[in-house]
Parts: structure tokens; sequence; C-alpha cells
């Protein structure tokens, strides 16, 4: 296991890059699809990473809680070296309430993954609405909490007070702090 941290290709107020990928549930999901929303949270993650596993609850926490804010995984990893990967265990996790994102997505070519510049598992990226240019833009790129191992107790959520600051039209206060995990599986590698 390879641990990194992430480096964002992306800065503040950059559009989210577009995206169309399938979905743990068999159907294709696009970026425009969650424009209904105030804020979108995109996460890179996984299926086998302990950093990703000890973030589902909060993923899937966030998801229920927050009506406004669509929670998105996507999975870019290399399926053929790590078969826990593949679109069929991403089903399997879905289906078992394991993850209940609002979609889990397959990033079979990693091209999504790259032009996010997403490097680890997780990788977190927090975008909000702009009614003005009609596309979401990065507020906040980083931890989603200060428990950097997978068996640590969190104790501040800079994801929650990323959301509740958008939520509250205020702007996102917070210094992005790289998200700590394994690395991207990359098939070139």
């Amino acid at each position: 296991m390879v641990l990194k941290e992430s480096d964002t290709e992306l800065d503040a107020g950059d559009p989210a890059p577009d995206f169309e990928l399938e979905g743990a549930d068999g159907e294709m999901h696009a970026l425009e699809e969650f424009a209904d929303n105030e804020a979108l949270l995109v996460v890179f993650t996984c299926n086998h990473c302990p950093y990703a596993k000890a973030k589902f609850d909060l993923l899937n926490e966030l998801a229920d809680e927050y009506d406004d804010v669509a929670v998105v995984g996507i999975n870019p990893n290399d399926a053929d070296e790590y078969p826990d990967d593949s679109i069929a265990k991403m089903r399997e996790y879905v289906e078992d309430g394991t993850i209940r994102y609002d979609a889990y997505l397959r990033d079979e070519s990693q091209a999504v993954a790259r032009a996010y510049g997403a490097v680890c598992t997780p990788d977190p990226f927090l975008f909000a609405w702009s009614d003005a240019d009609e596309e979401f833009q990065l507020v906040y790129q980083g931890r989603l909490d200060d428990a950097l191992n997978p068996d640590d107790e969190p104790t501040r959520f800079q994801i929650r007070e990323a959301i509740d600051a958008v939520l509250a039209d205020e702007s996102v206060d917070l210094e992005w702090q790289p998200s700590q995990g394994c690395s991207i599986k990359w098939t070139d590698d």
C-alpha cells in the first residue's frame, strides 16, 4: 500500500470537470444531473483501501443529512489488479447498504480522476453551485476530517464545516490540508 497526500490540479473557483460515468446502479450519471443541488461533494474512493473504508459511514451520513448536497463517490482504481474495486463489487456494496451515497460511479478510463487531479482514496472535492455561471465551482479540496489513520476517531469534520458554509451562503474559510489515503491504482503505473 502506497500512502499519498492529495495535491489537486484545481484551484478555488474552478469549474467541476465534466463527467459521464456508469453507476453501481447500472445507469449512466453525468455532472449536469446534480445541478439542482446547492453543493456537490465528489470523493474519489474505492472499495478496498482501509482509508477509504474508514470514511464510508461519514459519506453515508452526509448523503443522508444534507438534502441540498449531492455526495458522489467515484472509483477510478485499476479493477484488473484490484478486483475488489470492480463494478460488480461496487454494486454489492450499494445493494447491501455499505455505501449509500447519492451515486457511486466507476471511472474505468481514469480520465475523470486525472481531470480532477485526484491522487489518493479518499480524495474529496467540494463544489458550490453558481447561479451566475450556471456551474459547480470548487470551494474546498482536502481532508474530510482530522482522523488521518483508519483507526483514529475524528474530533473535527472539515467537510461538514465547508458544507455548512456553502449552505449558509458564506465563503469556505478553511485551510486546504491534503487528504491522505492509498494511492490511486493507475492502469499505467
